[in-house]
């Protein structure tokens, strides 16, 4: 028996209130450490937990935007931000790539679950819905990176991301279909593509540049 909206939509505003806080977490840090004065940390924190799931909504067609739905959210990340910046301060902490890269995937993998879910929700195609977990997942990182002026690390680090998101995507539909719950479908959605992340981090697999072969300059 499939769940019922209502179980459908608390489930999804769970994980979606996750994924923004990791986000934004994700965002915040990665401000910090381009040395961004307090108004770039709020915008470039807000770009990361909300550009993903906004793209999303534009696809989708989804009126208002999940942010504009729920206010509150817009006020918990503003408060994430300034408790951030008096924390950092007052504790001299340190940014380092690996304290950006634990709230990112998880993120990644919150996402990548909820875009997923919210496409097949529209009873869309399922390589529609696929789509759909990876650009929620993606562009909140790509958003963020184009603002702080750097290539988005997404495309750039040759370390799997989007792969993962969609690796991730694929194994919620299949554990669907397999007739699995909708919370250990998300479960194992997230838990998937934020292990393959760390690990393709940790493990440094890399996919190898492309290389057009045009010999310029």
């Amino acid at each position: 028996m499939p769940p019922s909206p209502v179980a459908v939509s608390a489930a999804l505003n769970v994980v979606e209130v996750a994924a923004v806080l990791a986000f934004a977490i994700s965002g915040l840090l990665v401000a910090a450490d381009k040395k961004l004065d307090a108004v770039g940390v709020c915008i470039v924190a807000g770009l990361t937990a909300f550009g993903g799931g906004t793209v999303r909504d534009v696809l989708l067609d989804r009126r208002p935007f999940f942010w504009v739905e729920r206010p509150q959210w817009l006020w918990g990340v503003l408060l994430l931000c300034v408790a951030a910046m008096l924390v950092l301060r007052a504790r001299h902490f340190a940014v380092t790539r690996k304290a950006i890269l634990w709230p990112d995937a998880l993120g990644l993998g919150l996402f990548t679950a909820n875009g997923t879910q919210a496409a097949i929700d529209l009873n869309l195609p399922a390589v529609v819905c696929v789509l759909m977990g990876v650009i929620t997942s993606v562009f909140g990182g790509v958003l963020r990176d184009v603002v702080c002026n750097d290539v988005p690390e997404a495309f750039s680090d040759h370390r799997p991301y989007a792969i993962c998101s969609f690796v991730g995507a694929w194994a919620l539909i299949a554990a669907e279909a397999a007739g699995w719950s909708l919370w250990a479908s998300l479960l194992v959605a997230t838990a998937l593509t934020a292990s393959l992340r760390l690990a393709a981090v940790h493990m440094n697999i890399s996919i190898p540049p492309w290389d057009a072969g045009g010999g310029g300059k």
